[in-house]
């Protein structure tokens, strides 16, 4: 490509010298045929143009139409002079030249053969794909820079990352003692006394989206049982209740607009579950709690109630959503409490949970 010496308009250029230096012969027959035909003085189309202007200059003063045609074949005499000097300067300059020739076709053969190589229509192409293996060459030539600056860079990345994960380390190191035993504290009112967790905090060599600590929980249940990693020793139900005390410590502390609970009473009823809904109503008065569940205890302490069911709607089965109002609520919370059946009991055991 350096070698072509690329540049716009050049093949154009070039094929048409080339053909001016290959038909030299031609040319200067024609062009020296075509001199010697305007510029003869007896029959040259200049000499019978001035006669035509000479006879018109005689009657040009008996009308103006005379006077017009005088005026245009001047025109066309002048047209015809320019034309002619520009012949007889274009003869002067056309000469055999075998070594330019030579030097042309060669320079030709080099586009031509960078053009089906790189299977390009023409120089524009040709320029804009040299323009793109500049660019790998220069990247090439410089990766060795480039690769040394960026391992630089990753280094001071690396530091800087380091001292960060270190504080974080620090930090969570001297939170977990606390935030350990407040869980254990609403746990231990959700019905697990005896319940003691233990959180295990190692600095890894690699680092994740937030530090270098792996954090691995454990569970001792019961009272003088030993720690075992709690994804391994909790029931549904513990889950459920450490789950719930976790959420509900970190929602105040990070200051939640919202948060949603699917589920979250998981394996538990009774009066564990009227104090899990103890703790989101609580929860509820300082940000929005949104909870699905199936227990009455929880559905009751909401201060608003949506019930989610299903309707077929032709071919096609639909998820409704509708909020209850307050007998509306009752009857829910007494279908929950009974099944389908709403007895008097049921339903005035609904009503002492809403209220």
């Amino acid at each position: 490509m350096e070698e072509a010496k690329l540049k716009s308009g050049m093949l154009e250029e070039l094929e048409e010298r080339y053909e001016e230096l290959s038909n030299v012969e031609t040319l200067t027959e024609n062009l020296g045929n075509s001199v010697n035909q305007i510029n003869q003085e007896e029959v040259g189309s200049l000499a019978g143009l001035k006669g035509v202007r000479n006879n018109l200059s005689k009657i040009s003063g008996f009308s103006s139409n005379y006077a017009t045609l005088q005026e245009r074949i001047e025109s066309v005499i002048i047209e015809l002079d320019d034309i002619a000097q520009e012949l007889e300067t274009t003869l002067e300059r056309i000469e055999a030249n075998p070594q330019e020739l030579e030097e042309v076709n060669a320079k030709l053969q080099v586009i031509y053969n960078r053009q089906k190589k790189h299977s390009a229509e023409g120089i524009e192409e040709l320029l804009k794909i040299k323009s793109a293996l500049q660019e790998k060459v220069n990247f090439t030539e410089n990766a060795g820079a480039d690769l040394e600056k960026a391992a630089k860079e990753i280094q001071r990345s690396r530091e800087e990352l380091k001292k960060l994960s270190t504080k974080i380390h620090e930090k969570r190191a001297n939170t977990i003692p606390g935030f350990v035993q407040h869980v254990e504290k609403i746990i231990s009112d959700l019905g697990m006394p005896n319940a003691r967790l233990k959180i295990e905090l190692k600095l890894q060599e690699e680092f994740f989206a937030k530090g270098q600590d792996q954090l691995t929980w454990f569970l001792s249940a019961n009272k003088g049982g030993d720690f075992t990693e709690m994804k391994k020793a909790a029931s549904g139900g513990e889950l459920s209740r450490i789950m719930l005390a976790v959420k509900s410590i970190l929602a105040t502390q990070s200051k939640l607009p919202t948060i949603i609970f699917d589920e979250i009473d998981t394996g538990v009823s009774g009066d564990i579950a009227q104090k899990m809904g103890d703790i989101l109503q609580n929860m509820g008065s300082n940000m929005q709690v949104i909870a699905i569940t199936h227990l009455p205890q929880i559905a009751g302490k909401g201060s608003k109630h949506f019930k989610i069911f299903k309707e077929d709607v032709g071919d096609t089965t639909v998820t409704m959503i509708r909020e209850l109002g307050t007998e509306e609520r009752i009857e829910e919370l007494a279908m929950m409490l009974g099944g389908n059946t709403r007895s008097e009991s049921a339903m005035a055991h609904a009503r002492a949970l809403l209220h």
